[in-house]
């Protein structure tokens, strides 16, 4: 495994997307990880912080097709996946393809849409695949679905359930930009330069080698136990009602492979496991407080737990 190819290829999607979004190296980060590892991203934040254009300015860094489906409460299953409809010119059945049938998908305020419309999702997450009419169809290479919502408005949505949240492996949030980014945005506004002209940086061979290969990056017994040990810790708190599942484990360790990958190294060291937990495991948690705290419940999971040392 060359670690370099990983690094150049965080390094000029980082590049090319910073044209456009200011500051947020650590959301671009946590993105490029996902995709290396096929998982999907739910970004929870308030409308206007760059949620959408961060979506757009990665399908276009990374060269592949992209579909923007905006979620509603009248949006129907088949909407997203596709139709059997009848061709009179041909006397047959023929299937129309939702936008699923692309690359990066991007789910605009997901929890808006019905239940059922939702549900339509879990398959082609995990099986990157979708079943109309008894019918299975394979979907695109690579495929990965980054979901938005809006934590404030609660008016006309529908919470997304336990069981689809588990298919994300990363639940983010943008956050407000600093002063001075800001002043920047600005100024990068007023010189007309948006994700629309943003290019391809990385090629279909460098997205494969990195797919391929993440999963030779390797971890000591010390930091596979300082894993668990963070898992079995939200499993027996007094504050969570429930912890995180088996699959929330291997999304962590697989999260883990990419970032030691992207930071030219082929082993995974404890502050990859600190720096990442939060991010892939606060939508895996049930809380018996505020769910709006899991992300600084898992914190302090992490703060009471002992980091493994280096042997020497």
């Amino acid at each position: 495994m060359n670690v370099i190819i990983f690094s150049n290829f965080n390094n000029k999607i980082k590049q090319n997307i910073s044209k456009v979004i200011i500051g947020k190296e650590k959301e671009i980060e946590l993105v490029i990880v996902s995709f290396i590892v096929g998982g999907h991203i739910l970004i929870e934040d308030v409308p206007g912080v760059g949620k959408t254009t961060l979506v757009k300015s990665f399908a276009r860094s990374v060269g592949v097709d992209f579909k923007r489906i905006q979620f509603t409460p009248d949006l129907l299953p088949s909407d997203i996946t596709g139709i059997n409809f009848y061709n009179t010119k041909i006397s047959d059945f023929e299937f129309r393809k939702g936008p699923l049938f692309s690359n990066i998908i991007l789910a605009d305020e997901i929890n808006r849409a019905t239940p059922r419309t939702q549900s339509s999702l879990l398959e082609a997450m995990e099986e990157r695949q979708i079943t109309v009419d008894g019918v299975t169809r394979r979907l695109g290479f690579p495929f990965m679905v980054l979901a938005t919502q809006n934590p404030v408005e609660t008016f006309g949505t529908f919470p997304l359930p336990e069981a689809q949240l588990d298919r994300f492996l990363m639940k983010i949030s943008m956050g407000y930009p600093a002063r001075n980014e800001e002043i920047e945005i600005i100024n990068r506004f007023s010189e007309g330069f948006f994700e629309n002209e943003l290019e391809s940086v990385v090629n279909i061979d460098e997205i494969e080698y990195v797919k391929k290969n993440y999963v030779h990056v390797k971890a000591t017994e010390d930091v596979l136990s300082y894993i668990m040990d963070i898992v079995e810790a939200t499993r027996k708190s007094d504050k969570i009602d429930l912890g995180v599942s088996p699959r929330g484990t291997l999304a962590l360790f697989k999260a883990c492979q990419a970032y030691a990958a992207i930071n030219k190294r082929d082993f995974i060291i404890p502050e990859d496991v600190k720096f990442l937990a939060p991010y892939v495991l606060n939508h895996r948690i049930i809380s018996k407080q505020n769910a709006s705290d899991n992300f600084s419940l898992i914190n302090s999971i992490l703060n009471e737990i002992p980091v493994p040392l280096e042997k020497i």
